[in-house]
């Protein structure tokens, strides 16, 4: 199954999360979408419960299936719990730290920088959005791109940037200063679902 590209607000109103994050999706109508979205009252089986936990964190950071069952069974080898291990995964991944940092101000926004060669890990360019940044490495932009409009749109927009993370305005680069806490990473997930829904 291929990256989902279709329109997002609707996919954030059905699953009940601001996959975004600038929760614009839920302000005017916070149901699902369609004629009955107001008056829908389904009760989810367990089943239901832990699918929905899973494509509501696949479609947050906008991977294809594939990729994320892998990075599953990835941070299963590794020590520690496992859906935490699981979630910091997800947030070591250069498109998502472009977005930490406020460079973009959404992961789309900042796949696409990273796709399109203007982010640099450590002073060389890296053009794959899946790249695993690692505590200590520097982010920053190519020289070309450091004027660009929807950079600096984006971080006049920001106005939180994680602890895990360290920015110089100045620079514009950033720094990703240790692995991320749980309590630092998406409160709404409940990973232990999705950690469930793989070990049927």
């Amino acid at each position: 199954m291929s990256r989902y590209t279709g329109p997002v607000w609707k996919k954030s109103r059905r699953l009940g999360i601001s996959l975004t994050g600038t929760g614009k999706e839920l302000e005017k109508r916070p149901y699902a979408p369609g004629q009955h979205g107001p008056n829908q009252r389904r009760k989810l089986s367990e089943y239901g419960l832990q699918l929905q936990e899973k494509q509501k964190l696949r479609f947050m950071y906008g991977i294809n299936e594939r990729q994320f069952r892998n990075m599953f069974d990835q941070a299963g080898k590794m020590k520690g719990i496992h859906g935490e291990n699981f979630m910091i995964l997800l947030e070591s991944r250069l498109d998502n730290l472009v977005y930490r940092l406020g460079l973009a101000r959404t992961r789309r926004a900042a796949r696409q920088l990273v796709g399109h060669g203007h982010v640099t890990v450590d002073g060389g360019r890296v053009d794959i959005s899946s790249y695993r940044v690692k505590p200590g490495q520097v982010i920053g932009l190519r020289e070309k791109s450091q004027n660009l409009g929807i950079i600096k749109e984006a971080i006049e927009a920001n106005n939180f940037t994680p602890d895990y993370v360290s920015f110089d305005e100045e620079k514009l680069e950033g720094t990703y200063t240790r692995l991320p806490e749980r309590s630092e990473m998406p409160a709404e997930i409940n990973e232990a679902l999705i950690v469930e829904f793989y070990s049927r």
